[in-house]
């Protein structure tokens, strides 16, 4: 292998698919093949890859499981992981983001695609998405980003609103400066404990975006104590609602908000 060549490992479980990239890349990369996620994580063994591309849909363990098993082992949880797919709906893309992913590709793709893709994800200094500049919502339901680390809480969220609005639910928050590269809320729910980080520390991150500085924050919370929401309309949050709510409770203090952000626009 060539020193100072970047070392690359390709999962897909479908041969030509294999073929064609190794065809694309080779010529800048040491391009390693991997059939399975199984045969991917026996080849991280002997070799040290500076990125992984992933398909999503594959027998056995698929493309979010894959990534799943690499952030949350110490030993791989740093390689850059893009993925390349034939799905490009904006639901699997912020599913993609929620889970750690450097950047999206969507099959098929051009050489320059890919290798832009790739040299943005290997650059450090990189802040630029590198998502598909297709995954732009339309504006046909206004879009809520509901923050929780309860997964049956994001479950109640989105069933209550999702006849109404477009809903994207992340329960890591800490993913949440990524995920803002890709996706652009009409309004944030947002739990006010949780374990990595809490709510009042993500209005911050939140107000960081230009086009957020007046974006509404409605806090979800149980304790409603007078410190506890003076702290959070101070820092910019409009709203809130104490646990349990009713859905109805919920529609109508949204309904509220949200009707006065699109009156401006």
């Amino acid at each position: 292998m060539e020193s100072g060549r970047k070392r690359i490992v390709y999962v897909d479980d479908v041969n030509f698919g294999l073929i064609t990239v190794k065809e694309k890349l080779k010529s800048r990369y040491a391009v390693f093949l991997a059939q399975s996620v199984a045969i991917m994580f026996d080849t991280l063994k002997h070799v040290k890859p500076d990125l992984i591309l992933l398909d999503i849909q594959m027998p056995g363990t698929d493309g979010y499981t894959a990534i799943e098993k690499l952030k949350s082992n110490p030993a791989y949880a740093h390689i850059p992981v893009i993925f390349v797919t034939s799905q490009k709906d904006d639901e699997c893309v912020a599913k993609c983001v929620e889970l750690g992913a450097a950047a999206y590709v969507v099959k098929p793709f051009s050489t320059e695609q890919l290798v832009e893709a790739i040299e943005s994800a290997l650059d450090p200094n990189n802040v630029k998405s590198v998502f598909p500049p297709a995954f732009q919502e339309s504006k046909l339901k206004p879009r809520i980003l509901a923050i929780d680390d309860v997964p049956s809480m994001l479950r109640t969220i989105n069933y209550a609103l999702r006849d109404k609005y477009k809903v994207y639910t992340l329960p890591k928050p800490e993913m949440l400066k990524n995920y803002l590269q890709t996706v652009t809320p009409d309004l944030f729910l947002l739990d006010y404990k949780m374990p990595t980080i809490n709510g009042f520390e993500l209005i911050p991150i939140i107000r960081e975006f230009p086009e957020h500085k007046d974006t509404p924050i409605i806090f979800l919370t149980s304790e409603g104590t007078v410190d506890t929401l003076s702290a959070a309309i101070s820092l910019g949050a409009c709203d809130y609602i104490l646990k349990p709510f009713e859905p109805k409770a919920l529609l109508e203090k949204i309904e509220k908000h949200i009707m006065r952000a699109w009156s401006v626009e």
